[in-house]
């Protein structure tokens, strides 16, 4: 027990620092070789917070238990719009002004619904693998297409991806970043999976559930940071879109990814449980960005409250079904 928990703070503890370095690298090559702000933001941050979900899931794929690579990616999605973003607006209402962000949040409602109809014949095939790792190129197309363009006019999103870029790294430093980040990410990764195996196998509880809950806070503890640290800078757009961002890339990659590595069945009562909480929560997003965009007021803080109270009880109803 106690060495599958240390495997697994130690696994978490070494994503968290290495999906860090990875993003700071890539964005920092990227803005080297002249790739605009918007584009950076958009694809390379994005892609970049979800990377620590998709080195996870292809080695839980990998090691037989695509169970925990479904769990991370639906789980993350979760801690993501509850507690992160919920605890983002706690501590500061939340005003989306970038027009970026607004084409963003009913995309990421069709891309939870699209999942969920691949799901609906209980597994998740090769095929599905393939059909979502596609879309998820299709979608970075059209994430550069939409940088590019609003690049040339004037979104509040481009100046704060422009104020949160690594400006005080060197071409050298940031290379080194990056090739840091792309061997540790699966070195970490190993660990934290076989932590988290064992560590579900001697509690008695699924691969799933391991996701859902563990594995999924831990890779979400990036978008955590990077998310309260944008409130606080009142960087309001930039932490939605981060966010929006990486729960599609979760998805389609994540969820592509492992199953394209490995067929698998989905549990019995997965899609009524834990995917329509996430349905749930991104609807609930998408509906009270909705409301306040045309009010054009910030969403206040109760919203944050609610999200949080949301993924608590949604975690001690987790607790209470293992």
């Amino acid at each position: 027990m106690i060495e599958a928990v240390a495997l697994l703070i130690v696994g978490l503890l070494l994503l968290v620092y290495s999906a860090d370095k990875f993003v700071i690298g890539a964005a920092a090559t990227a803005r080297y070789l002249g790739v605009s702000s918007m584009v950076v933001g958009l694809i390379v941050i994005g892609f970049g917070t979800s990377a620590p979900e998709m080195v996870v899931s292809a080695i839980a794929a990998m090691k037989g238990n695509p169970g925990l690579a479904l769990g991370n990616a639906v789980g993350s999605n979760i801690t993501n719009i509850a507690l992160v973003l919920g605890v983002g607006i706690i501590v500061s209402p939340l005003l989306i002004c970038s027009n970026t962000v607004k084409r963003e949040m009913p995309i990421l409602l069709f891309v939870t619904v699209f999942v969920l109809l691949l799901m609906l014949d209980g597994e998740q095939s090769r095929t599905d693998g393939v059909i979502l790792i596609a879309s998820m190129f299709v979608m970075t197309i059209w994430l550069a297409w939409l940088g590019l363009r609003q690049s040339k006019g004037n979104d509040i999103l481009e100046d704060e991806f422009e104020a949160e870029m690594p400006d005080d790294v060197s071409k050298t430093a940031a290379l080194l970043w990056l090739l840091f980040g792309m061997i540790m990410l699966p070195v970490a990764s190993i660990l934290m999976v076989d932590g988290a195996t064992t560590l579900a196998r001697m509690m008695g509880m699924s691969d799933v559930v391991i996701g859902l809950t563990i594995v999924a806070l831990g890779t979400s503890l990036p978008e955590l940071s990077a998310t309260v640290a944008c409130m606080r800078k009142q960087e309001h757009d930039l932490a939605l879109g981060n966010i929006v961002g990486s729960n599609m890339f979760n998805l389609l990659g994540v969820l592509g990814i492992s199953a394209s590595i490995k067929s698998y069945k989905l549990p019995d009562d997965f899609l009524l449980t834990d995917y329509l909480v996430m349905l749930d929560l991104t609807l609930a997003l998408v509906i009270f960005s909705l409301v306040y965009v045309v009010r054009k007021k910030p969403i206040p803080r109760f919203v944050g409250y609610l999200f949080v109270i949301s993924y608590c009880a949604y975690m001690f109803w987790l607790y209470q079904r293992s």
